[in-house]
């Protein structure tokens, strides 16, 4: 997973850097707040970020408010990491934004567990965002299809909303992207085959 690093003292930065990078993850670093939301405003933003309370140009607490007033299919899974412990320091980082909330000098434990919640949050919004498209797909093809449809009662073919006949094989193709394979059943074969008799029998004779 990537995951972004805001955190402005170095020594901090480095630890948790090699740490998360010691799991298998791939870190994305910065220094200050400003470049942390400039980094989490992309399309391509890391899915989870931990983000230092107090940084330069933006604090951790600011970019998780801005995060969360941008609306977003897969919004980026926050925890902020900071010194303050008091329970009200707390809740302030959590009505900020912020999912989880870990307190300097962390465990490396206590955040392997915070991270892999993260995870797990992460896989499951992604799997309830699929699941979304899929379902708005499946209802644009079921308006697409509902109604009724001006169908010719000799050759069959089906009259669109611009008034023009064409075969039901291309009206589906036009509007659910379904491909055909081309064959021939039973009944169809046997006519086939009775009026080709028929028609080498007239010139044979």
């Amino acid at each position: 997973m990537r995951i972004l690093i805001a955190e402005d003292d170095l020594v901090s930065h480095t630890v948790l850097a090699r740490t998360l990078q010691g799991w298998g993850h791939e870190v994305v670093g910065t220094r200050d707040g400003r470049a942390a939301w400039d980094i989490l405003q992309r399309d391509d933003a890391p899915s989870l970020a931990i983000l230092d309370w107090m940084m330069p140009e933006l604090d951790g607490v600011e970019v998780c408010r801005r995060v969360r007033a941008r609306s977003s299919t897969n919004p980026t899974y926050l925890i902020l990491l900071t010194a303050k412990d008091r329970t009200e320091d707390i809740v302030a980082g959590l009505d900020s934004g912020a999912n989880d909330y870990l307190v300097k000098p962390f465990d490396r434990r206590e955040l392997q567990a915070r991270v892999r919640v993260g995870e797990r949050m992460v896989a499951l919004q992604h799997d309830l965002t699929e699941r979304i498209r899929e379902l708005q797909d499946a209802m644009t093809k079921i308006h697409q299809l509902e109604g009724l449809l001006p169908i010719c009662s000799y050759c069959k073919k089906i009259r669109d909303d611009q008034n023009y006949w064409q075969q039901v094989d291309g009206y589906l193709v036009a509007r659910t992207g379904v491909q055909f394979s081309h064959g021939v059943c039973p009944e169809c074969y046997a006519k086939v085959v009775a009026e080709l008799e028929q028609a080498e029998a007239a010139m044979a004779r």
